[in-house]
């Protein structure tokens, strides 16, 4: 077995770790794989030599990379704009608390 195989069966073995870590970070399966997928090509250029706690490597990793992810996904986030439309967008509205029989929100 060669370097390259060892790392890819010590990353598999964290694989489901490593996606759970992604997963509660980003909030989303898809980008959870996108982070482990992203953590296994770094893992797999820098090899493991020196690393005694390997789990614990790959954990702080993918953290890392879901961290970067996330705050990429905060500073692309685009602002609302107002409506050109709000008079029609209120007529909406009213017409549908007037089907559904809701006045106002009444406090208990």
């Amino acid at each position: 077995m060669d370097e390259h195989d060892w790392l890819a069966e010590r990353f598999e073995e964290n694989r489901p770790h490593l996606r759970a870590v992604a997963y509660r970070v980003l909030g989303s399966a898809s980008e959870a794989d996108d982070a482990v997928q992203e953590a296994w090509l770094r893992f797999s250029r820098s090899g493991a030599d020196g690393v005694e706690n390997l789990g614990g490597w790959l954990t702080t990793i993918v953290a890392r990379v879901s961290l970067n992810m996330l705050h990429s996904r905060m500073s692309r986030r685009e602002e609302l704009i107002e409506p050109q439309n709000q008079p029609a967008i209120d007529q909406a509205h009213e017409a549908v608390r007037g089907v559904s029989g809701v006045s106002g929100v009444s406090g208990a």
